[in-house]
């Protein structure tokens, strides 16, 4: 090949490590790899820095670098500090992948300083045994060595270190990309590297760009420039693995959100299986109630009423005194039904609010058992929704007719707790007591402690209930304020 193409080759050779130094500073914001992100940074630096290097280089073989004999020493100088920053660069691209693990940061300077520390003490060095102007060669000769083939060996093991992060987390093909740009940054700097200019220094006295010359046909300017765009190429297709990456993860947190939102489904059926089943229990206690109270005396009024009309023939005394006693009965009768009626949905709920009807139920369960009950409210009021008043009373009710009818109780503490972001009811007896973590095998249906919770639950409350033998029993639920209203 003729050397009037050699700034050519310059020119492509700059401008593959160009465009890869852009496209990761334009890919690098989207990466999910926090430590990938990291290390990739130097590498877009070795890329712009190495890529003006070989322009520069260019421009002084096409004779046309400004100041280029009036500036010569400081274009040189200029080149020089250009080629060992871009090698330096990619040394601490490679390290930071090699050291990715937290556990060995502390390694990562290491490699760096010792190469800075044998490039600047070979410089020393070699100025005390050749001239001036032999140094020209031999600074860019010395670099080469020093830095630009142990860095390009320390970007290959990166990669390679790459390639197997990429394998752990499924993404191979990308783990492929990675390999073939260690294997080009391993050409890079085994073969492109060791033939530099000749010059005094061994064995660039003897291995050099002439030699190069010779035996392949070809300047080794041409290699370098192939390897460069070959890398470059690898690099720029491994960086779409943060795309790849972020497109699975959005595509698993959709699975996950389909996923929450069938069991969201499955669960909402379940509890609407779980209403329906307590409203039918709800209407059979009904049905129980009315028939065993409200529907037998309703009987017994009836057939008084029968016996009230043959008396009222025979004995006007007696019929009165018959009457009396219905009467009675007609009074107890519509007591019960008001007790009845007042335990489906209580009046003092809507017109009182939720504090005043506990006060009234706890008193009304004294004047109907032998239990002490004590009520307390802690905190400051705060308006409720109707739903969450009612599903605490609820709660609050289902759990002292457990207490009444199971415990054997003597006395009961019932707590209103108004917090600052939730209401609560709290309700501790002195009774018999349980094992509260065997409460999965217990299946007494009077205890409707699936009902709290799922009451709870439906408002995005917790409930808990905490006993043991002799100990008494604990039950707790807390709704969170869902917003500011109430009667």
């Amino acid at each position: 090949m003729s050397p009037a193409y050699i700034p050519l080759i310059f020119f492509f050779y700059g401008l593959a490590f160009f465009s890869m130094g852009l496209a990761i500073i334009l890919e690098i914001g989207h990466m999910t790899d926090a430590k990938l992100h990291r290390a990739l940074i130097p590498l877009a630096i070795f890329g712009f820095i190495h890529a003006a290097h070989e322009w520069v280089e260019m421009l002084e073989i096409m004779r046309i670098l400004p100041g280029q004999y009036d500036y010569q020493l400081a274009w040189y100088a200029a080149r020089l500090a250009l080629l060992s920053l871009s090698f330096l660069s990619l040394a601490i691209f490679g390290t930071l992948l090699i050291f990715r693990q937290d556990d060995r940061r502390k390694f990562r300077p290491i490699i760096p300083l010792i190469l800075i520390g044998v490039w600047v003490a070979g410089m020393i060095v070699l100025q005390n045994y050749y001239s001036p102007s032999q140094m020209f060669d031999i600074a860019d000769v010395w670099t080469r060595y020093a830095l630009a083939i142990p860095a390009a060996m320390i970007a290959c093991i990166g990669f390679i270190t790459q390639q197997r992060e990429f394998r752990k987390v499924g993404l191979s093909r990308f783990g492929r990309d990675s390999l073939w740009a260690a294997m080009a940054f391993l050409w890079y700097g085994a073969i492109g590297q060791t033939f530099t200019r000749a010059s005094a220094l061994p064995p660039s006295n003897v291995i050099n760009q002439e030699l190069f010359w010779d035996v392949f046909g070809f300047p080794v300017q041409l290699l370098r420039a192939g390897v460069a765009i070959f890398a470059a190429i690898f690099v720029m297709r491994f960086l779409r693995s943060s795309e790849v990456e972020t497109e699975r993860q959005i595509t698993e947190l959709q699975d996950a959100r389909l996923k929450e939102a069938q069991q969201r489904e499955t669960l909402r059926g379940e509890m609407l299986r779980q209403i329906v089943s307590a409203q039918e229990a709800e209407r059979k206690r009904i049905a129980l109630e009315l028939h065993d109270e409200t529907g037998q005396a309703l009987t017994a009024i009836g057939l008084g009423l029968r016996g009230v009309a043959t008396t009222l023939r025979q004995d006007i005394d007696k019929a009165s005194l018959q009457l009396r006693q219905l009467e009675g009965l007609v009074t107890q009768s519509l007591d019960e039904l008001g007790r009845l009626i007042s335990d489906l949905r209580p009046s003092h709920l809507d017109d009182l609010g939720l504090a005043a009807t506990l006060r009234w139920y706890t008193k009304d369960i004294q004047s109907r058992t032998s239990l002490t009950v004590n009520f307390e409210i802690l905190g400051d009021k705060k308006p409720l929704l109707p739903e969450v008043k009612t599903t605490l009373f609820r709660i609050a009710q289902e759990a002292l007719t457990n207490v009444i009818k199971h415990a054997d109780a003597k006395s009961i503490h019932l707590l209103l707790i108004y917090g600052e972001t939730t209401v609560g009811i709290k309700i501790e007896d002195d009774g018999l007591g349980f094992d509260s973590h065997k409460l999965a095998a217990i299946h007494h249906p009077h205890y409707g402690i699936t009902g709290m919770k799922e009451r709870a639950s439906l408002l995005g409350g917790y409930f808990s209930i905490e006993s043991s033998p002799g100990s008494g029993t604990t039950v707790e639920v807390i709704i969170p304020y869902v917003q500011k209203r109430e009667g």
